[in-house]
């Protein structure tokens, strides 16, 4: 009954920035922990970025720390991830991701819904 539907992705030069949304449908969004992952080396998904029901805790992966901001508008059961400072290493798609755990979780294999994904590209 979930649903997740994304946006925002795009084709960006080197410093540039793009901001992505996610829509949850179907159910109360705040009982959701939302995250935005993306294909890594040796896993399926990276954790890129994470959010709490609440919106009070976040995680950020090393790679993406200062320049990646994630938030969440419970009023419109949107997450959004701003990415600045793109770098071509960030070309990658995006999926947004929804877990029942309302606390920050970083594994893919914890959240329950995920979106079709959003192409992000960098050129350099």
């Amino acid at each position: 009954q979930v649903q997740l539907a994304e946006s925002g992705g795009g084709l960006v030069q080197d410093g540039g920035s793009l901001r992505l949304s996610c829509v949850l449908s179907g159910r109360t969004f705040s009982n959701y922990g939302m995250g935005w992952f993306r294909p890594a080396p040796g896993k399926e998904r990276e954790c890129v970025a994470a959010i709490s029901g609440n919106g009070g805790v976040t995680y950020y992966v090393d790679s993406v720390k200062g320049r990646f901001t994630i938030s969440r508008d419970n009023a419109r059961s949107t997450v959004y991830l701003q990415m600045n400072s793109l770098s071509p290493e960030d070309t990658a798609v995006y999926y947004c991701a929804a877990t029942e755990y309302t606390n920050v979780q970083t594994q893919d294999d914890l959240y329950n819904y995920w979106g079709q994904g959003t192409q992000v590209t960098v050129s350099s």
